[in-house]
């Protein structure tokens, strides 16, 4: 490899950096945050382009051109999401609920392809060692497992207190 070679590589990259730089921004701060399945699919697409422009396989204005247009189908498939529920329902799917009520869902968990321990070890990273505690817990569309708490397995806030100091004064 000689140093001309090198250099082009060297131009190229930093070129590729700089166009990525700006999709990214331009695609906004849902891209580099969770990714959901179709978040993946581009960045996956992305990477190979980008992969072939740096090493000179293809054309730095065709490798652009790629990049452009992949971005552009992205940031339609969001935008057409956000306007459209059905649209964003079929292409980034539903939340699965695994947990309702503290009983785990055998549906949700074959759904997902999650054993029970797997939702389990999930709660614990929450901090909620008994799923009875779990009003709902669902994997989201980013493959992220969010969990509301029964009312009563609520931690107190302090305005809860001042609340109930507030109740008994006025002889509630």
């Amino acid at each position: 490899m000689d140093g001309h070679e090198l250099t082009l590589t060297a131009l190229r990259s930093v070129a590729v950096y700089v166009l990525m730089l700006v999709v990214i921004r331009l695609l906004g701060k849902r891209t580099v945050g969770n990714f959901s399945a179709f978040d993946l699919l581009v960045a996956l697409m992305l990477g190979e382009v980008v992969d072939e422009i740096i090493f000179g396989d293809v054309g730095l204005v065709q490798g652009g051109l790629a990049i452009l247009v992949v971005a552009g189908l992205h940031y339609a498939n969001s935008w057409l999401g956000f306007r459209y529920p059905r649209i964003a329902r079929l292409t980034e799917g539903a939340p699965t609920p695994v947990i309702v009520d503290g009983q785990m869902q055998a549906a949700g968990l074959a759904q997902e392809r999650v054993s029970a321990d797997e939702v389990l070890a999930a709660l614990r990273l929450q901090g909620i060692r008994d799923p009875q505690d779990v009003k709902l817990a669902q994997i989201e569309t980013d493959g992220l497992i969010s969990v509301i708490k029964q009312e009563w397995a609520e931690e107190l806030q302090k305005k809860d207190l001042l609340a109930a100091i507030r109740a008994r004064e006025r002889g509630e």
